[in-house]
């Protein structure tokens, strides 16, 4: 279930594309399930159909799903990739931690200001 928060200052396209991105990452939305198109999605949660394309645009780029012309959107495998892509990045920051002695917390508040600066940056025009 997908909920746009109209008052949140996170733009509806990022809120979109966050909660497609958790749904397919935590296989709540399999690999090969079918998305809706993206007009009906626009028109079920109030939205521009630009608005919902660029979300889309945004998942397919980052490899989430894969669009098949006039088949539609569909959850890719490739998504696999990423996250193992990320698991392996994930170790090697630890390693690099590690080696320069910063401890846990601090390293996840470096990771999570990374995180809302990318937000932040991806919501720019």
């Amino acid at each position: 279930m997908i909920v746009i928060d109209a008052a949140s200052p996170v733009p509806p396209f990022e809120q979109l594309r966050a909660q497609l991105a958790r749904q397919i990452q935590e296989r709540t939305l399999a690999v090969g399930t079918r998305l809706p198109t993206i007009r009906h999605l626009a028109a079920d949660l109030g939205l521009a159909v630009n608005t919902v394309g660029r979300a889309y645009r945004e998942l397919e780029e980052s490899g989430l799903i894969e669009t098949r012309g006039r088949a539609g959107s569909f959850v890719s495998s490739a998504g696999q990739e990423g996250r193992e892509r990320a698991r392996r990045a994930a170790a090697d920051y630890a390693a690099v931690i590690a080696s320069v002695g910063i401890d846990a917390s601090e390293a996840i508040r470096i990771v999570q200001a990374a995180l809302t600066s990318r937000g932040a940056a991806s919501a720019s025009p």
